[in-house]
């Protein structure tokens, strides 16, 4: 009897492994890959995208990104950064905020902005 419920723990223990394995998520893709680009990636094709310069705390500014009108992005803090300030120069807001458009464009989502990116477009240091 021992021997029985031994093998049939096993057995089941073998079945549940097998079951998790087949619905394990497949390995991450690498960045930049056309495989790590949203299923909706054309979604954006069509669309007019625009933004809008905003005041953000401090006297700083931010932006947000609007997709036929409708609002998709509120950023009012600089990407990336730790702090809830936003850009220091309006030229800095819009200079990202037309990034963040392109990479939707191409269909990027989300449309992360690193600091490398803010370094290379001069916003920050």
């Amino acid at each position: 009897m021992y021997q029985l419920k031994l093998a049939a723990l096993i057995v089941f223990c073998c079945m549940s492994t097998i079951m998790l394995l087949a619905q394990a998520p497949s390995a991450p893709t690498q960045p930049g890959s056309s495989a790590a680009k949203s299923p909706a990636a054309s979604a954006y094709a069509n669309t007019k995208l625009t933004y809008k310069i905003i005041d953000a705390p401090k006297h700083t500014y931010g932006y947000d990104v609007f997709a036929d009108g409708r609002l998709m992005i509120h950023q009012r803090s600089a990407p990336a950064l730790p702090s809830n300030e936003g850009f220091k120069t309006r030229e800095d807001a819009i200079k990202v905020a037309l990034l963040v458009i392109k990479k939707i464009k191409k269909g990027e989502m989300p449309p992360t902005i690193s600091i490398d990116e803010m370094k290379k477009l001069n916003v920050i240091k």
